[in-house]
């Protein structure tokens, strides 16, 4: 990760732009050269391959996804026992950067927080103790190490992620956490009311055989666990929450968060499909439409109640 505003393949994100010297003005203009298919906007082919868009619906969804996940964890932003006073976190992935900002207004005695990602959508006015790069987390990491390393909602966008669990090891000050944040993309009803092959179910099965089929996993989150171990990390511990679609829980606050993820699947299943039902599993355009009209009513039927697994995997580095 970057030590400097400017490194190699990290570009600090500036609201004047003043930051970025002369040396980086075409490294600093490629991020920006967005590609444009299916109607949507996505990140700039030099920044890895991500087969989700980045336009303003998509940061909208994103930013509601931030929410619901706030909320399943009790208003909370992180689970790990680490007061964050003079403590360095990183936000891996970081994507609108509602995380980071979060962290950076709730916790203002933090030294920092960096957000790094693929695609410069982060808002210019942030907490002063807030920074945003644009980098490739899968890419070698240089210059700083941290207390705290923030991972969420990744799946589909990593190649290697043992190698990415040993990164954050090796970044990691000793005594420092990591915590993992991710749903086991495999849906479950607990009444028999989401059916195995309805659209909703077809829907996710083709998504993960289309980022098996580029290498980049759709379900990492049960495998999470076995990895932070291997890598090393100890007091390493695994809390599951049941996260349901739609508004038919009692609990109030379950309803809450079901009915942002319906929206999720209504007004975010074309981001879901767009490029990796027709540029990895070969769909035609139109077979990809009927598909999500489906799945939109499906979602929205009252009498399906579909539920993910949210699954929080924390863990320490030895302290030595």
């Amino acid at each position: 990760m970057p030590s400097s505003s400017v490194v190699y393949q990290s570009i600090e994100v500036d609201p004047d732009e003043t930051s970025i010297d002369s040396s980086s003005t075409s490294l600093a203009s490629s991020i920006f050269k967005y590609q444009y298919r299916h109607g949507r906007r996505y990140a700039s082919a030099r920044n890895g391959n991500y087969l989700f868009p980045n336009d303003d619906p998509e940061q909208d969804r994103l930013n509601m996804v931030h929410h619901t996940y706030f909320r399943i964890l009790n208003d909370r932003l992180f689970l790990c026992p680490i007061d964050l006073t003079n403590k360095r976190v990183l936000d891996i992935g970081t994507g609108t950067g509602a995380w980071a900002i979060d962290v950076g207004d709730r916790y203002p005695s933090a030294e920092s927080i960096t957000g790094v990602d693929i695609s410069p959508i982060q808002p210019s006015w942030v907490p002063p103790n807030v920074k945003f790069y644009i980098d490739d987390v899968e890419a070698d990491w240089v210059g700083q190490t941290y207390d705290f390393i923030h991972c969420r909602y990744m799946a589909g966008s990593i190649s290697d992620w043992p190698r990415l669990v040993r990164q954050c090891y090796n970044n990691l000050k000793p005594g420092g956490w990591i915590e993992f944040h991710e749903t086991a993309n495999v849906m479950y009803s607990e009444d028999g009311s989401l059916d195995a092959n309805g659209p909703i179910m077809t829907m996710m099965n083709g998504l993960m055989l289309a980022c098996d089929m580029i290498g980049q996993t759709m379900d990492p989150a049960p495998k999470i666990k076995g990895w932070v171990e291997d890598a090393g990390f100890v007091n390493v511990t695994e809390q599951r929450f049941k996260l349901p679609v739609g508004s038919w829980p009692r609990d109030e606050r379950l309803k809450e968060c079901g009915s942002l993820l319906r929206v999720n699947f209504v007004e975010g299943v074309d981001a879901f499909t767009a490029a990796l039902y027709t540029e990895v599993l070969g769909w035609k355009r139109e077979e990809v439409l009927v598909l999500n009209e489906q799945v939109r009513k499906e979602a929205v039927d009252g009498s399906v109640h579909a539920i993910f697994d949210f699954l929080v995997i924390i863990a320490q580095k030895p302290a030595q």
